[in-house]
């Protein structure tokens, strides 16, 4: 892929399919994990926390060789634990479009480990299921952040998350007058 050209537009299922079929551990984060939860927030690149075990970086290097990509800024990629824990982001071009590898996520503790207590494996489609941070994680990263432009996506998201909070409640509460309620018959 030359550093030159147009960028391609975003693939993300193509993308994700590339990091499966060399079986990259990672945990889907920012913009689109939003996106699978519902959030409906527009996004320009795949976001990931990939674990930085050094047999998973070995499968990142194929997968990411496979993609064709290049470091948005022109400079070497290198994928060791060292140089991906040195940056807290490495913005990629390739042939599916933007990927960016966030090893240690703002408001985490411990990047993929952290991510992947609650992340859950999501069906996009075509048999893929990536895991994907939890909503609350998500949001928590972004406000450590404390980006000015992400007040109304943070509200957007809170407001997700009440929604999914209430709508699981209620089945319990159903469930509870149900089972309850003893007539005696």
């Amino acid at each position: 892929m030359s550093s030159q050209a147009q960028p391609p537009p975003l693939r993300p299922l193509e993308l994700l399919a590339a990091l499966e079929r060399e079986r990259v551990s990672y945990i889907v984060i920012g913009a689109f994990a939003a996106l699978v939860h519902g959030s409906g927030l527009p996004t320009e690149a795949v976001d990931i926390t990939p674990s930085l075990r050094e047999p998973n970086l070995e499968s990142l290097r194929r997968a990411l060789a496979a993609l064709g990509a290049e470091r948005a800024d022109g400079r070497p990629l290198v994928l060791s634990r060292e140089a991906l824990a040195a940056e807290p982001v490495t913005a990629l071009r390739t042939q599916e479009g933007p990927l960016t590898l966030v090893p240690l996520p703002a408001g985490t503790r411990g990047g993929y480990d952290d991510l992947r207590r609650r992340a859950s494996r999501e069906p996009l489609g075509s048999g893929l299921r990536p895991s994907v941070a939890a909503l609350p994680d998500v949001v928590r990263s972004m406000a450590a952040l404390e980006r000015e432009e992400d007040l109304p996506r943070l509200l957007r998201l809170r407001r997700l998350i009440e929604l999914e909070r209430t709508l699981q409640r209620q089945p319990e509460r159903a469930r509870g007058r149900d089972e309850g309620l003893d007539l005696g018959l």
